[in-house]
């Protein structure tokens, strides 16, 4: 979906595939056609936008095999879907039974990230319409905190480096600028936009910056306005921005509020905690941790991932990514609130910040199981609910959308 800013430009709206987990190409063109292509017909719409999630067995497929690239090319315009971002973040294994702290692995220690978000650099120039010249690619903040030190940290500095010569190169190649943006995430060695800015320093900046996630920005608690001033003041852009709301819970410490939150604590994926006190952030890196009673005579943890038990005095908020315009039931609630006021920093003054938009809810079937989609056909809907949700916000904010 495209979006004409009033200063002229065009704002790309588009949700996240990696919704519909998929580690191969058959697998990928099977999600245009079952997920993709029926969302698209729900709004109504002639062209959507797609972020697409590639595994790494898929983008493996599409770099060694011209044909199949022109296939999937091919493909994404007969279904009327339109890819200017793709999802960086997980290597592969991301529709397995249990995620966890797999997802951050391979980190930019590794080679194999740096590989990867190349390829994927490279075929994303590929996908972009004709009239489209700027592509970006959201990939994980570094590396999971732990271990994590000044070593590895310039290696993945390095990492970032040789990667923005390659993108350099790719558009002299290509005519098309692919950036990165970093994404911030609880409990990672980059989990703030502070941490953002100390991580890339010494990085070239016209290459790599940040994608801002709502969801996490809410989670850390972070003040949006001066997150987006901190990162403005470092000169640091913000190739993309992932529209998503956390779990929020106000009064953490009754009952019915935990017994509430527990019907999140799922398996799958990893649901960093945090609350805010007056010591700082306190947190724990799942949500069963965060619920969990401390031993007898002992209080929880100081700072973050310290032990079982988070102080309940104050209100928490999980990495859980619920729908856009289905918040959970009371006594819970969702951080909706702080995406609407990051969008309209982000999009609602004279210029916007960003012009990747992508709303990312992966975590429709890990939902409680009375609010799980039972089909494809309710899954379509409710994202298309979601996309519907985050049109009416640009519009709000004076945005007009383009066939």
């Amino acid at each position: 979906m495209r979006f004409r800013h009033p200063d002229g430009s065009t704002v790309h709206l588009a949700y996240c595939t990696n919704v519909h987990p998929a580690e191969t190409l058959d697998g990928v063109l099977a999600q245009l056609r079952d997920h993709c292509e029926p969302v698209r017909r729900r709004l109504g719409r002639d062209r959507i936008g797609i972020g697409l999630w590639l595994a790494r067995a898929a983008a493996h497929t599409l770099t060694t095999d011209p044909a199949s690239l022109r296939a999937l090319r091919t493909e994404l315009d007969r279904r009327g879907l339109e890819v200017v971002t793709l999802n960086g973040f997980p290597y592969e294994g991301f529709g397995a039974d249990e995620v966890k702290y797999r997802v951050y692995q391979p980190d930019w220690t590794r080679p194999e990230r740096l590989a990867h978000t190349t390829d994927l650099a490279r075929l994303l120039a590929a996908l972009l319409a004709e009239d489209v010249g700027e592509g970006s690619v959201s990939t994980l903040p570094l590396a999971w905190r732990t271990p994590f030190d000044a070593r590895a940290a310039a290696t993945a500095r390095s990492a970032l480096t040789t990667l923005a010569a390659r993108l350099d190169a790719l558009e002299e190649l290509t005519g098309r600028s692919i950036r990165i943006g970093l994404e911030p995430e609880p409990g990672c060695t980059v989990e703030t936009v502070a941490d953002a800015v100390t991580a890339l320093t010494d990085v070239p900046r016209h290459r790599i910056g940040v994608c801002l996630d709502t969801c996490h920005l809410a989670t850390s608690f972070e003040d949006p306005r001066t997150a987006l001033d901190a990162l403005t003041t470092a000169g640091i852009t913000i190739p993309k921005a992932q529209l998503s709301a956390a779990l929020h819970a106000e009064h953490p410490h009754l009952p019915e509020v935990r017994a509430a939150l527990g019907a999140f604590a799922e398996p799958r994926f990893l649901h960093q905690t945090r609350t805010r006190t007056a010591a700082g952030l306190r947190g724990t890196d799942d949500l069963p941790e965060a619920l969990a009673t401390p031993e007898a005579g002992h209080a929880p943890g100081p700072g973050i991932g310290s032990g079982p038990g988070l102080p309940d005095a104050t209100p928490w908020r999980a990495h859980f990514h619920v729908p856009l315009h289905a918040p959970p039931a009371p006594p819970l609630g969702s951080t909706l609130p702080v995406l609407r006021e990051t969008l309209a920093l982000l999009v609602g003054g004279p210029h916007p910040l960003t012009r990747h938009l992508e709303v990312e809810t992966y975590t429709w079937q890990a939902l409680p199981p009375d609010r799980r989609p039972r089909t494809r056909a309710r899954l379509a809907e409710g994202i298309a609910a979601e996309l519907a949700l985050a049109r009416d916000l640009l519009t709000d904010l004076g945005l007009k959308e383009l066939p």
